[in-house]
């Protein structure tokens, strides 16, 4: 089993570029440690995402680092240029010999992209076309389209990735349906939900990597996203975890309360997270036995864990990313 590093860097009240300093820190912590991957999500105009451009932070952690892994998860594929951002994953992956983790998503908050113009009904299709011509890109040398959102002449591809045809794919759904679709282009896929709802997704993602002859050595990941607060003791695990829930919910739904609509269903304390099985907080012995019950319940071989959130200081984080790497993950080395 492998473990990841998820990470919104919303707002704390911090001034910003002391903030990216101090994830910056932690990064090289996560890569010392012997996490898989960081992967960094993309918001837009609102305190739930701090690096909405997640190239140029990315950027940044490809420099302090040199083993980790890293990628956005998620590009917002409907908010890109594919020539634009072609030209970015090559530049990427080649500042970190080949490191780049190529998450793509429509994205879940479609308030924002309202702030870039596009209406609800078209994410779907701009997607799916946006993907459509990052593969083609990918995969040759010149590229040319004619669709319905993008008109792009004969275009060189000059900056190609390490990694060929191109990075590791990763994909957010909780729909048992998409499985098959992720599984055909052989990416690996993340749930942020229950673990029993996760697991219908896992069991159509294993059939659908059977069917396609991808099941075998190297298979593709099947994960789930937890916020996760690790400290010495359950007391004070639980203590940090509900004081920094809070903002963080709020961040969460920053936007929305601030055009005025319904906010998302996120549960506004930490219990209430912890009750859904979005999250948990736990000395290391606790947590152990959570990841081992969730990758039981969940059928999943990936954990993605976010451990700094909300007003979380450098130094809880700090602690929780390292009781966590030398404590809880060595067990599941195997």
């Amino acid at each position: 089993m492998k473990f990841g590093a998820f990470d919104h860097i919303d707002a704390n009240g911090m001034a910003i570029e002391a903030q990216y300093a101090h994830r910056l820190a932690l990064v090289e912590r996560y890569e010392a440690l012997g996490y898989h991957c960081y992967h960094l999500a993309e918001h837009h105009a609102t305190r739930l995402g701090m690096a909405p451009s997640p190239g140029i932070f990315l950027s940044a952690v490809a420099q302090r680092t040199t083993t980790l892994r890293f990628g956005p998860l998620v590009y917002l594929l409907p908010l890109y240029h594919p020539v634009r951002l072609l030209e970015e994953i090559g530049m990427l992956d080649r500042l970190s010999g080949g490191r780049l983790q190529l998450g793509i998503g429509k994205g879940g908050q479609p308030a924002e992209h309202g702030r870039f113009g596009f209406p609800p009904d078209e994410l779907d299709a701009r997607f799916a076309e946006c993907f459509e011509v990052l593969m083609k890109g990918l995969s040759g040398e010149r590229l040319q389209h004619d669709g319905r959102f993008f008109q792009i002449p004969d275009t060189p591809q000059l900056i190609k990735p390490v990694q060929q045809p191109h990075p590791p794919l990763w994909y957010g759904t909780g729909n048992p349906a998409r499985a098959d679709w992720a599984a055909q282009r052989g990416m690996n896929l993340v749930c942020n939900l229950p673990d029993v709802r996760t697991r219908a997704v896992a069991d159509a993602f294993a059939e659908a990597l059977e069917r396609h002859g991808r099941a075998g050595e190297g298979r593709p990941f099947m994960g789930v996203a937890r916020q996760l607060v690790v400290a010495p003791t359950d007391a004070e695990a639980e203590r940090i975890a509900a004081r920094a829930w809070r903002p963080f919910a709020e961040n969460f739904n920053w936007l929305v309360n601030w055009l005025g609509r319904p906010a998302f269903p996120l549960p506004g304390e930490f219990e209430g997270a912890r009750s859904f099985g979005m999250a948990f907080a736990g000395s290391p012995a606790s947590v152990r036995d959570w990841v081992a019950a969730t990758r039981e319940a969940a059928g999943i071989d990936y954990l993605v864990v976010e451990q700094v959130f909300g007003d979380m200081s450098h130094e809880e984080a700090l602690q929780g990313i390292e009781l966590f790497g030398r404590e809880v993950m060595p067990a599941f080395a195997g």
